[in-house]
């Protein structure tokens, strides 16, 4: 399970550095696709092809939101493959999706690590109203 928040800063090329703690759940070659809520989202190679599966059992011949939702993850989907030095190389499709520029944010989110701008994290970040969210998770069964 992915979890905890990691600041980091991407280079002129698109180098990233993966956060250490993420890095031997993740494996040496992994998948990054666009997110949602503007962000990219991290799959190591198992859990990715456990949502390819998920993806490929939508009813895509008959559902144009099926064939959208699946169309949004897999046409920004890239293979990336960590250096020795511990980066990756993010696509430029990628980083303009996350408006990634310079400051980034890795967190962990269970099955999956995300990545955030960091003016978009913390922009995002604002927890204020999760009093009115945690009541609203009760609906799913989640009780605190």
């Amino acid at each position: 399970m992915f979890m905890g928040e990691f600041n980091h800063t991407i280079d002129d090329k698109g180098r990233l550095i993966v956060p250490v703690k993420f890095r031997e759940q993740l494996g040496k070659e992994f998948v990054v696709t666009k997110g949602m809520d503007g962000c990219l989202f991290v799959y190591p190679k198992k859990a990715w092809e456990e949502f390819e599966e998920k993806l490929a059992a939508l009813p895509i011949t008959v559902d144009k939101d099926a064939r959208k939702f699946v169309r949004f993850f897999l046409s920004g989907a890239a293979a990336v493959e960590l250096d020795k030095q511990g980066r990756i190389l993010l696509p430029s499709t990628l980083r303009a999706h996350a408006g990634l520029k310079k400051d980034v944010v890795f967190t962990g989110v269970l099955d999956r690590v995300e990545i955030w701008s960091a003016e978009n994290w913390n922009s995002y970040g604002d927890y204020e109203d999760m009093d009115e969210v945690a009541s609203r998770m009760r609906e799913y069964g989640f009780n605190l």
